[in-house]
């Protein structure tokens, strides 16, 4: 809601207090000023001057030679090339020595041989919104009204020196839509009276044209969308132009003047907060004017000119056999109010906020109007607005209006009456005013107030639609007290620091793993297509898939029970845009089910997936450059196991649809329950990784709740080892069928507590070796803290390693 200083200060006192000023007090009072804008770019003297005459330039046939008289004396000779300009016309001038926006001074000049003693000026030259001026006057020189004063300066003559406050408004303040609202809320923060308009000023002297009865007539079909309408019946209006003073008004809260009928209901929407709507009578079947809802198959044009299809769902304003306008929201073309109008119907009504945005929303007509009645106006504001509205039709457009209002009431206004204690404010607040301190507080807000002691009976005026409730007057006293007099107060009873629970803390933790490990992390759609939960079903291969009810789109259809699909997505992505090594990862909630029809909500566990593709660089993982495999993400995922100091870690060979047949392991936990897999760690399907167009694709999915459960909330530091350690690399020869994780737990169960760790970093399979063969590369590392190993010993202790290799599994040291 952009609002006028000028404006405002016809309706409250704000003396004393600039604009900068009631912006500072109203942010810290509730209502945020974004910004108080200037109207004024830069402009200096400029004064309304008489064109006496105009002559053509006798060396250029674009310019004119005038003669302007601007009240100071003597006459200036201008030579101006607007089309527009004449003899007899009123116009802005710029003398010598004034200065326009963008820095530009006038000086003295001669064009053609010509001297130009000024200039004059067109609306925008003088930093106006040209699109906010009338079409009649975009273009050429500004024209003014012929009443304006000679002389005078057009700083005032156009309220160019006037300033705007911006306000930006929560939905619950919408009463301040409006200019009346503004004036309450500064007249509360002063504590000054607010001057209310005389909205049947301009009636009292007008000659009644019979009564309004007799021409027109209003119903209500639909009572629960329209709770009042009431009409009044202007004759012999003359359209035209505005006053200068209500179009500047117009010009300063961003509405566009048009003619005097609409200029006068758009003002009277600014100033009361109540939309208007003038029909042309003579439109009317007999006057009638008829509250409806929509019938399957209708159809308006509305006065953009666009013929909308209207639904069941929308109000319409009816003459009894056609729609006249989209209640609250638009007026049809077939009742415009045009230059040859010289009966107005003046609608006045209270729609319900619900339909109005419904309608408007759906139709992508959103304006000035509806976005008031989408957040409801005062239903006391109907009357007084459309007396407003006649009475200025009546003095500016030579309107006779007819006695008496035409309306229809369906549901009466419930008054709010609120009963608050002086006690329970304080206890609120943390303050001790007293009783004199907070009926003071209510007098500034203009609420009627019945005091009994400490006790308040509050009459909420119905412009405040939105306090219903104590703890609504509360916030009133406080912000009009000054939330900075509210004295700092240690919060009483039992209080517990905030923190993080183990689940928040591990996943933090394993995030920054994963990203310190070269993965980036990925958030995708919870809803998926049902061919992806087929190719790829995840940890839970029986879960049954979820259908949304209302699903954005087919893509988006089905709850997810597995996080692969959507990270191979990302990697087919980034692999389509030329970005072939793509590492990422995700930690989210899957949906999982086993009924057809659901009867109850499905589990939703936390897993942990990952994917790794294309190659692998220096930086990351093992440190040599290459293609990734198996063991670069099963490298990734022991990382974080170390960090939440997970013990009972395993992998055992598995087959998993969507995974590859022998590249793929379940990792499984032992706990004192025994052994469970809480996840699966592989290459993708060859087929999978041809769909998707992927190099070969390494996948990891695990269930993190499990993780989380049984990580280590304590963090186990150790000191650096002092004694140095020892080296063996060791390769054997065993059956394919063979499982390392089997070898490892040989050596570690023969070398004991000397091994400090062992490392598998190489695996290979050849013609060489035999067609069942495979040689597995071991690093052995053996320390003790407690002193230097020999070398005796620990040969004599690798030695029982290989043996134990040798007779355990059948492994021949590779040569």
């Amino acid at each position: 809601m952009k609002v006028s200083y000028q404006w405002l200060s016809q309706y409250v006192d704000v003396s004393g207090f600039t604009a900068d000023e009631l912006a500072e007090k109203l942010t810290r009072s509730g209502i945020e000023v974004d910004i108080v804008e200037k109207r004024n770019k830069g402009v200096e003297k400029v004064f309304v001057g008489f064109v006496k005459t105009r002559e053509k330039h006798p060396d250029a046939d674009k310019l004119s030679v005038c003669t302007v008289d601007v009240g100071q004396g003597e006459d200036l000779q201008i030579v101006c090339g607007a089309k527009n300009v004449d003899a007899g016309q009123k116009v802005p001038v710029a003398i010598v020595g004034a200065k326009l926006p963008d820095g530009l001074v006038i000086k003295r000049a001669k064009l053609r041989g010509v001297e130009s003693q000024g200039m004059i000026c067109s609306a925008k030259e003088l930093g106006l919104n040209d699109k906010l001026l009338p079409k009649e006057i975009q273009e050429g020189i500004l024209v003014l009204p012929e009443d304006t004063q000679v002389g005078e300066s057009i700083l005032d003559v156009l309220a160019i020196n006037d300033e705007v406050l911006d306000f930006d408004l929560t939905p619950n303040r919408s009463d301040c839509l409006s200019m009346l609202g503004a004036a309450y809320e500064i007249a509360a923060i002063l504590g000054r009276p607010v001057q209310l308009p005389d909205a049947e000023q301009g009636l009292q002297k007008n000659g009644a044209a019979g009564q309004a009865s007799n021409h027109i007539s209003v119903e209500i079909t639909s009572k629960e969308q329209c709770s009042h309408y009431a009409a009044r019946y202007i004759e012999n209006v003359k359209i035209g132009p505005s006053p200068l003073w209500m179009q500047n008004r117009l010009m300063a809260a961003g509405v566009r003047p048009i003619n005097n009928i609409v200029d006068i209901t758009n003002f009277v929407m600014l100033e009361y907060g109540q939309p208007l709507h003038a029909f042309d009578a003579d439109k009317l079947a007999n006057g009638h004017i008829d509250v409806r809802m929509a019938k399957s198959g209708e159809k308006i044009v509305t006065l953009d000119g666009v013929e909308r299809d209207l639904e069941p769902h929308m109000l319409l304003i009816t003459d009894g056999t056609k729609p006249v306008a989209l209640a609250g929201v638009m007026g049809g073309e077939n009742s415009e109010v045009t230059d040859g109008t010289v009966r107005i119907l003046l609608e006045s009504a209270k729609f319900d906020g619900g339909t109005v945005r419904k309608t408007s929303r759906q139709l992508g007509m959103r304006s000035e109007a509806s976005l008031r009645f989408e957040k409801e106006v005062n239903p006391e504001a109907v009357i007084p607005a459309l007396n407003r509205a006649a009475s200025l039709m009546a003095e500016y457009a030579g309107g006779k209006v007819a006695a008496g209002i035409v309306e229809a009431v369906t549901q009466d206004n419930k008054a709010v009456q609120i009963e608050l204690s002086v006690s329970r404010i304080n206890q609120y607040l943390g303050t001790e005013l007293s009783v004199e301190q907070v009926s003071a507080i209510f007098d500034r807000l203009h609420f009627t107030v019945e005091a009994q002691g400490e006790t308040f009976t509050v009459h909420v005026p119905s412009r405040r639609g939105d306090i219903t409730r104590a703890v609504d007057l509360i916030e009133e006293v406080a912000r009009l007290f000054g939330y900075d007099n509210i004295p700092t107060t240690l919060m009483s009873g039992v209080t517990t620091p905030g923190a993080l629970t183990k689940e928040q803390a591990i996943r933090r933790l394993v995030r920054n793993v994963l990203t310190g490990s070269g993965l980036h992390e990925a958030i995708t759609y919870s809803f998926t297509h049902p061919d992806q939960i087929a190719e790829f079903p995840g940890a839970y291969p029986g879960a049954k898939p979820i259908a949304l009810s209302m699903p954005m789109s087919e893509e988006r259809s089905t709850l997810r029970t597995s996080l692969i699909p959507h990270l191979l997505d990302v990697a087919a992505y980034n692999r389509n845009r030329n970005t072939d090594d793509v590492n990422v990862f995700e930690i989210g909630k899957v949906f999982v089910t086993d009924e057809s029809s659901l009867t109850k909500l499905p589990e939703e566990p936390l897993m942990l997936s990952a994917l790794i593709t294309g190659k692998r660089h220096e930086t990351h993982w093992t440190g040599k450059a290459g293609d990734v495999d198996f063991y670069d993400l099963k490298g990734v995922f022991e990382s974080v196991v170390s960090y939440l100091g997970l013990q009972g870690i395993g992998y055992k060979a598995a087959q998993q649809e969507g995974f590859h047949p022998g590249r793929t392991a379940h990792i499984t936990l032992q706990t004192a329950e025994g052994t469970q897999v809480i996840g699966t760690l592989g290459q993708l399907h060859p087929s999978l990784q041809q769909k998707k167009d992927l190099a070969d694709t390494y996948v990891l999915e695990v269930d993190f709740s499990v993780l989380a459960d049984h990580a280590s909330e304590r963090i186990t530091h150790k000191l650096l080892p002092r004694y140095p350690s020892i080296g063996r690399d060791i390769a054997v020869v065993v059956g394919k069928e063979v499982q390392v994780g089997d070898l490892i737990a040989k050596v570690r169960e023969v070398a004991g507590s000397l091994l400090e760790s062992i490392q598998v970093f190489d695996i290979y399979t050849g013609d060489r070796l035999g067609a069942d063969k495979k040689s597995v590369a071991l690093a052995l590392v053996y320390r003790t803290p407690e002193r230097t190993l020999t070398d005796e010993e620990v040969s004599e202790l690798h030695a029982k390693v290989v043996e134990a290799l040798e007779q355990t599994f059948g492994a021949e040291l590779r040569k």
